[in-house]
């Protein structure tokens, strides 16, 4: 019997408020069986109605930081989060490069709910040049798949599909993008799309409606990193990330906390 333990690392931001960024990424890992570990890039003052006030981490730090984890123990993936400076992004990928790490989801955060841009050009430039080569996937949404892209956001599934293979050509093996955002959000259904060495996987979902969905990108990536560290391929990785956020979010109602956008439940199958 393998007795190994998986283990998965966050390399992302930590939300004081616990619904998002690291908080998240190690909830999923762990209601999937998945030890977790982090590297933290920034420190922010948030709950669930606002961010107050981001501290970023210094590159040098990060890299240390990340270099002490990789030292000790045996990372079977990555998920990365949001990365708002450039300099940090080239370290990061600088010492993944160094290690030769391949197995790394990269959820390029960049358009706030509000649709504003979280990074800056250089940040989305740094991004798109240093780590979508080295990522096996990535998970944008449909606002951050056009920024990337420099594009107009995709408006149907055949636009969706265009971006995704577009996406694909910058470097990563696979691209899952997230198509909540779609125009017909009065739809019952919001589908994701996963393409992969030439093949399109749609993964329809119910659309759920709450007012608490923070985190669920966060949680979405990092739960595909939990199966990815199990020896999951991705596109069983998704799949069980995608029922996984689903019923996620369809359990998050019953939680009571704060007075904004709340969490999803990550540990909605135990309490």
């Amino acid at each position: 019997m393998n007795t190994t333990t998986p283990i998965a690392l966050t390399i992302a931001g930590s939300d004081s408020g616990g619904g998002a960024g690291i908080q998240a990424d190690l909830k999923a890992f762990s209601a999937l069986g998945v030890y977790g570990a982090s590297v933290i890039t920034a420190l922010t003052a948030q709950n669930t109605r606002e961010v107050r006030a981001i501290h970023d981490v210094p590159p040098a730090f990060i890299a240390e930081q990340l270099n002490t984890v990789l030292d000790d123990l045996r990372i079977d993936a990555i998920k990365i989060g949001m990365l708002s400076q450039p300099e940090t992004i080239v370290t990061i990928a600088g010492v993944l490069r160094q290690r030769a790490i391949t197995n790394i989801v990269l959820d390029p955060v960049m358009v706030a709910k509000s649709g504003d841009k979280l990074l800056v050009d250089e940040a989305v430039d740094a991004l798109r040049r240093e780590l979508l080569p080295l990522a096996r996937l990535i998970t944008p949404n449909l606002p951050e798949a056009a920024v990337l892209l420099g594009t107009a956001e995709a408006r149907d599934g055949t636009q969706m599909q265009a971006q995704a293979e577009a996406l694909l050509a910058l470097g990563p093996q696979a691209v899952l993008i997230k198509g909540g955002h779609l125009a017909d959000s009065a739809s019952e259904d919001s589908a994701d799309l996963l393409l992969e060495d030439g093949r399109e996987h749609w993964l329809p979902a119910r659309r759920i409606v709450t007012h608490n969905t923070h985190g669920t990108g966060c949680t979405l990536s990092s739960a595909i990193a939990a199966g990815l560290a199990r020896g999951l391929s991705i596109a069983a990785a998704v799949e069980q990330a995608k029922a996984y956020i689903t019923d996620a979010i369809a359990a998050a109602d019953r939680l009571q906390v704060g007075s904004g956008h709340g969490p999803t439940h990550h540990f909605h199958r135990w309490w």
